[in-house]
């Protein structure tokens, strides 16, 4: 980047700040005018389009306008201020293009965030949990985990999403998101240790938002997270709020609990928790004792598609489906397509259900795992585009998953990690094919193209 792009970023980046720092004083025009220049940074067209279609919900008064003044005037101070400048500034605007300079330099383009499990360590056992056969004695060190982090600054990267086991068991880690400010931490946790103390400190240091793991109302959570973990998480999200620490909730979708999270009841009582975000995940058989029965069935995660259509569309937060938002982000988003997961153990990953590697952190960077033969198998296979309601190449399109695995020789990173391209690829495949009688007249409609009966 040349000096006079570099003082053109400098100067749009401080004029936002300081427009961002008095918008929830001002008009929703004031909004609206951000997008403009947040435009003006942006290179990559992919950005410039979004930054355009965020304008025009604006526009239109939709309630992500909401959503948006709640984030810009109801924060702490301190972190309203840092979440602008690492999470807008540095990952949005400043890092696209810095991504954009590592693809024309490497030719190809970096992932868009990565996840870090710093730590399996966990006090909960709850059934069917995606990370609970992880060995629990290994951790990632302070050392490892800033080199981590500045590798990832280096692709233009300021986003990080931190997971486990539960991350708060480990207090260094405050520490690590302290030393980078420049940066934007989504931490996943299950609540239990969210105190007045943490969360205080959570505020002051300002780039983390946490999202709580919940499974419904009481019996539901009680009944896979312990008695009693419905309540201390109802307080720590009331802790939260009244802090002003930005959060959400992050929710798995099983055959058993559909019904709940497709309720507007659901939804409304997450917001009046305090609740910015929500995450939603469908049960996928890794993990502790992977259980098909839990998966939801094809007619239950069509029902979630479609509400949260709905929902994006009248409800004042942000929803995001790691499993049906394929056309939003393009596809699945593993093997550095947008992201990759990086265990407590130090393997890499191409993603936090797919829990096998063939590189560890501790004896490659980054940047070569991304190349690898995992990595780039998935990538080619995946850019063939298809039927994007059917984007996951464990559950929509397993035969990915095994040509991937197989064909770069990978080794399982925990016990039982075999069973989803062994014991269980024809149950897979079955599931996909009962998936596609949903999925496939939903793309068509929204494509307006023909859906291959099967994918290649």
């Amino acid at each position: 980047m040349n000096y006079y792009q570099r003082l053109k970023n400098y100067t749009i980046a401080k004029v936002m700040v300081a427009m961002l720092g008095m918008v929830g004083n001002s008009s929703d025009a004031m909004l609206i005018r951000l997008t403009y220049l947040a435009e003006k940074l942006a290179k990559k067209d992919y950005y410039i389009k979004i930054i355009r279609w965020i304008r025009e919900l604006f526009q239109s008064g939709h309630p992500s306008l909401v959503v948006a003044r709640k984030i810009l005037s109801d924060t702490h101070p301190a972190h309203r201020q840092q979440l602008v400048k690492s999470f807008f500034i540095n990952q949005l605007l400043i890092g696209t293009n810095k991504r954009k300079e590592f693809q024309d330099k490497n030719g190809f383009y970096p992932p868009g965030f990565i996840v870090i499990s710093p730590s399996m360590t966990c006090n909960l056992k709850c059934f069917g949990c995606y990370s609970g056969n992880y060995i629990k004695d290994k951790g990632l060190s302070v050392e490892v985990i800033d080199r981590i982090l500045n590798e990832a600054k280096e692709m233009g990267v300021y986003f990080a999403v931190i997971s486990g086991g539960e991350p708060f068991f480990r207090k260094d880690l405050l520490d690590v998101f302290e030393r980078h400010k420049d940066m934007a931490f989504h931490v996943f946790t299950h609540g239990g240790l969210l105190d007045e103390k943490l969360i205080d400190r959570i505020a002051n240091i300002g780039n983390i938002v946490p999202a709580i793991s919940i499974e419904g109302y009481e019996d539901e959570t009680d009944m896979r997270r312990g008695k009693g973990h419905y309540a201390t998480v109802m307080k720590a999200m009331e802790l939260l709020s009244d802090a002003g620490v930005l959060f959400g909730f992050s929710y798995t979708q099983t055959s058993i609990n559909t019904d709940i999270i497709a309720s507007d009841r659901f939804i409304d009582h997450m917001i009046e928790k305090g609740c910015t975000l929500g995450w939603f995940f469908s049960y996928c058989p890794v993990g502790r004792e992977p259980n098909l029965e839990l998966m939801p069935k094809p007619e239950q995660r069509d029902l979630l598609r479609r509400r949260l259509q709905y929902f994006r569309n009248t409800k004042p937060i942000l929803l995001a489906d790691f499993w049906n938002d394929g056309p939003i982000v393009g596809g699945c988003l593993a093997a550095g397509r947008r992201y990759l997961h990086i265990n407590a153990n130090g393997d890499i990953e191409p993603c936090v259900f797919a829990h096998y590697a063939v590189d560890n952190i501790y004896n490659t960077t980054m940047k070569d795992a991304l190349q690898s033969k995992l990595f780039t198998t998935i990538k080619d296979r995946l850019a063939s585009g298809g039927n994007l309601y059917r984007p996951c190449m464990l559950i929509d399109r397993p035969e990915v998953w095994r040509e991937a695995v197989f064909s770069s020789n990978a080794k399982p990173t925990h016990e039982g990690a075999e069973t989803l391209v062994t014991t269980l690829a024809k149950p897979m495949d079955e599931y996909t094919d009962g998936y596609g009688k949903f999925a496939d007249p939903a793309w068509e409609e929204h494509s307006g193209e023909k859906t291959e009966k099967k994918i290649a």
